[in-house]
């Protein structure tokens, strides 16, 4: 199969429609980035890059990061992590506050905004943030094998300034005793984890170990087990597009997490880690270009994890 010629063509496929969608406005620094951009890049488990339109241009990864939190907060607390945040689907917006009440403060998954703050809590764990910070900027540097990778201080500031909602859920949790740390320190972290900003070749190198039963085949390293990469994929499939994680199974097959930077990165196991960027988001806050990109892909590789 020739991966570039797909790439390709989904680009030019794209092209047209360049700017569809709305880009995340309630971000300040989110809201500034210009929406007629799209990239793609995939990295295959024998380690080659296709890529193909602006996939080397860097964007705010925002909740793709909670993928690498979870890898990290599991690596601490093993099984028990699950005592604290849920593994069932939301149904509910990525924000909502309904759902811890009736659920006593436990969020019903990692990738909802409650469910990652609480996961972010677990990392800080005997650490100060700024080591917490480090530790993620490293594991995400360990991860794509390459140093420049950076987390953008003026995102985070953005969204120190506007996360009210954030700042309720974590009290909120805070109350039910669902979190150790201060809500300050807890979401000092959470905003900056965000705020790192990569690429799509970047991205699709970061996901390879989700897509090698845990090991990263650039580097020959070990990241999780292969158990482990299993579950995390799983959980992308039912919990990684917020209340569009059913569409997009339905339509793409394929494990996924997307984020209101208009990133998304999607796990082919066994086969390659896939990147996709465009900033303009559909109704449920996930990149409209994006979700139909994968979508083409899925069909014209015949990936699906529900067969051809």
């Amino acid at each position: 199969m020739d991966l570039q010629a797909v790439v390709d063509e989904i680009v030019a496929s794209m092209s047209p429609r360049l700017g569809e969608g709305k880009v995340a406005d309630y971000i300040p620094e989110l809201a500034r980035v210009d929406p007629k951009q799209f990239g793609i890049a995939i990295t295959t488990v024998d380690g080659q890059t296709f890529m193909a339109g602006d996939a080397s241009t860097a964007f705010s990864i925002q909740s793709i990061s909670k993928v690498f939190m979870l890898t990290l907060a599991l690596g601490k607390m093993g099984e028990s992590a699950w005592k604290r945040v849920g593994r069932e689907p939301s149904g509910s917006s990525f924000n909502s506050i309904v759902q811890l009440e009736h659920e006593q403060g436990i969020p019903r998954n990692p990738f909802i905004n409650a469910g990652a703050i609480v996961v972010t809590d677990m990392v800080l764990s005997g650490h100060k943030p700024r080591e917490a910070i480090g530790e993620f900027l490293r594991f995400m540097r360990y991860l794509t094998d390459d140093d420049t990778v950076i987390i953008d201080s003026k995102v985070a500031k953005s969204e120190h300034l506007t996360g009210y909602r954030n700042i309720a859920l974590a009290n909120f949790m805070r109350g039910f005793g669902n979190l150790e740390h201060a809500v300050e320190l807890v979401l000092g972290v959470y905003f900056h984890q965000c705020a790192l900003a990569m690429n799509c070749v970047q991205l699709s190198r970061a996901g390879l170990y989700l897509a090698n039963r845990g090991t990263n085949p650039l580097t020959g390293f070990s990241v999780v087990s292969p158990k482990r990469a299993r579950r995390i994929n799983a959980l992308m499939l039912t919990c990684g597009h917020y209340d569009g994680s059913g569409d997009f199974a339905y339509h793409v097959g394929l494990p996924g997490k997307s984020g209101v930077g208009g990133g998304i990165m999607a796990i082919a196991p066994g086969k390659a880690s896939i990147a996709v960027w465009s900033p303009g988001l559909n109704k449920v806050g996930n990149s409209a270009l994006g979700s139909e990109a994968l979508e083409m892909l899925a069909t014209r590789t015949g990936w699906s994890v529900f067969g051809h």
